[in-house]
C-alpha cells in the first residue's frame, strides 16, 4: 500500500475496531432530518455509493439524502421503522447482500412498506441486492486483471500474490482469491471500495449500484 493511500481515501470515514458503531452514529446524526436515508449494510457499501454519486455529478447531502450504514443487514429493521411511514416518512432505499435478502424482506413487511416476497418486489420498494456482496460485485465488474491493475497501482498487488501462494488458497478460483484478499488486512476493504468504483467504467457498474441511485 502506497504510505499516503489510507488517510487520503478514507478521507471523511471511519475506521478501526469501533467504526461501524461510529459510522452509524454519524450518520444517525444527520439522518432525522432527511429526505431520503439509504441503508446500507456497512462503511465499505457507504463508501461505494457516495464515490459512485460523485462520479455521476451529484451531492447526496444537498440533495438531502444519507447514506446509512447500518452495520449489518440485522439492524435494517430498526431504521426501516425509524425513517418509514411511521417514523420521519423519509424516502427509502438500500442495498444488502443476497444472503441477507429474506432480513430486508421481513423487516419491510414489519414497518408497512410492504410484503416484498421476489427481489424484484425488493426493487419496486427500492432496495436492492448484490449477487454475492458488493466486492463480489465489483470484482465481476471490473475483471481480475483489471482488479489487480489496481492492486499494481497502490502498491498491493505483492500482497495478494502471497495470498494466492498459500496452501488453503493455491490454485482456486482467482475471484474467489480477490474477494478474500479484500476481506482481509485493516483497511484494505474500505479502500478498494473506493478504487475499484472509481476505477470501473461507468457503464459497467454493479447493476444494484446504478439502480440504487437512480432510485434515490
Amino acid at each position: 500500500m502506497r504510505a499516503d493511500d489510507g488517510e487520503d481515501l478514507l478521507a471523511g470515514y471511519l475506521s478501526g475496531p469501533a467504526a461501524a458503531t461510529e459510522a452509524t452514529a454519524v450518520a444517525l446524526a444527520r439522518a432525522d432530518a432527511a429526505g431520503a436515508v439509504v441503508l446500507v449494510e456497512g462503511i465499505s457499501d457507504q463508501i461505494a455509493v457516495e464515490t459512485l454519486a460523485g462520479r455521476r455529478g451529484r451531492d447526496l447531502a444537498a440533495e438531502g439524502i444519507v447514506v446509512l450504514p447500518v452495520g449489518g443487514a440485522h439492524g435494517v429493521a430498526r431504521y426501516l421503522r425509524r425513517f418509514g411511514p411511521e417514523g420521519t416518512g423519509a424516502r427509502l432505499a438500500g442495498l444488502c447482500d443476497a444472503g441477507e435478502a429474506h432480513v430486508v424482506q421481513r423487516g419491510l413487511a414489519a414497518a408497512g412498506l410492504g410484503a416484498p416476497g421476489s427481489r424484484a418486489d425488493l426493487e419496486r420498494l427500492g432496495f436492492f441486492v448484490c449477487v454475492e456482496d458488493l466486492e463480489d460485485e465489483l470484482i465481476r465488474a471490473a475483471g481480475p486483471a483489471e482488479v489487480m491493475e489496481v492492486f499494481a497501482a497502490h502498491g498491493d498487488l505483492g500482497a495478494f500474490r502471497t495470498i494466492q501462494r498459500q496452501p488453503a488458497w493455491r490454485g482456486k478460483d482467482e475471484a474467489a482469491q480477490l474477494r478474500r484478499f479484500l476481506g482481509a488486512g485493516g483497511q484494505r476493504k474500505l479502500r478498494y471500495a473506493r478504487l475499484l468504483t472509481e476505477a470501473i467504467d461507468l457503464d459497467r457498474i454493479p447493476r444494484p449500484l446504478t439502480a440504487l441511485l437512480t432510485a434515490v
